[in-house]
């Protein structure tokens, strides 16, 4: 596309997942020295903008020189049934960070999202037990077709995007290991700094904090969803966050 002005492709991303501290994060490592932000967080190239070309992802980042990076953070990549292939063929040594978030803690936080946000208009006992129906077409949609854009796949997809492993997999498949560093939600919200310094150490810089760690986009809603809907979510979760520990290796807890 002509009249883009290109820089540099992204050194890392930010993939997922939503509800999960990205923004938080992204903007912690955006205030480190050597890392210069995108034009946006979540430039979205790789799920819903990838039609726009390569030289159109380029003009939201900077030219950076040797002793700086930089990345973007845009959560459905880590849900999108494209975005690992893609993110593979474009920039195969790209780091790639998740966080991911007690499953249902995420859920409950995505459908309050979404109903402040007015995109959703069902109950959440409602809109849980409607999700298969309300999506079950879209993804062979965008199987089938690269360019499609489904708002049921992304705003209604409340349980199956806290089903981690399979959204892992395709990356593991893809990418090796090291390039790939995974991060609990819970430990970004509780102790910022050293889930900070393990991000710098992953992408090789150096030592250097911001002086505050604010939560970003933190919502605030009144916990009204009844212990019964709380089981029930808990015990949905329990067999696929096993098959995920036994993926990375750690339990992460969130069974206890």
């Amino acid at each position: 596309m002509n009249g883009l002005t290109k820089g540099n492709l992204p050194h890392f991303l930010i993939i997922g997942v939503q509800k999960g501290g990205t923004t938080s994060l992204y903007h912690y490592l955006t205030q480190h020295p050597n890392i210069a932000s995108a034009t946006e967080k979540e430039v979205h190239y790789f799920d819903y903008n990838f039609h726009k070309g390569i030289d159109w992802y380029r003009s939201h980042f900077p030219h950076c020189p040797n002793d700086k990076i930089t990345g973007e953070a845009s959560p459905y990549y880590m849900f999108h049934p494209h975005a690992a292939k893609r993110i593979k063929a474009a920039i195969p040594s790209v780091k790639l960070i998740a966080l991911l978030r007690n499953p249902v803690e995420r859920t409950i936080s995505s459908y309050k999202m979404m109903h402040r946000r007015k995109k959703e208009h069902l109950s959440f006992e409602q809109a849980m037990q409607e999700e298969t129906s309300r999506i079950r077409d879209e993804l062979p949609k965008m199987l089938g077709d690269p360019n499609y854009f489904s708002k049921e796949h992304f705003y209604f997809s409340y349980l199956s995007r806290s089903v981690y492993a399979d959204q892992l997999e395709p990356y593991f498949k893809r990418f090796p290991r090291e390039q790939i560093l995974i991060l609990k939600s819970e430990d970004l919200f509780t102790d910022p700094s050293t889930v900070y310094r393990k991000t710098l150490k992953f992408l090789n810089l150096p030592l250097w904090e911001p002086n505050h760690y604010d939560i970003m986009n933190k919502g605030k809603y009144k916990r009204d969803i009844p212990k019964e809907t709380l089981n029930y979510l808990t015990e949905y979760f329990r067999p696929h966050n096993q098959r995920l520990y036994r993926m990375l290796g750690v339990d992460l807890g969130w069974d206890r």
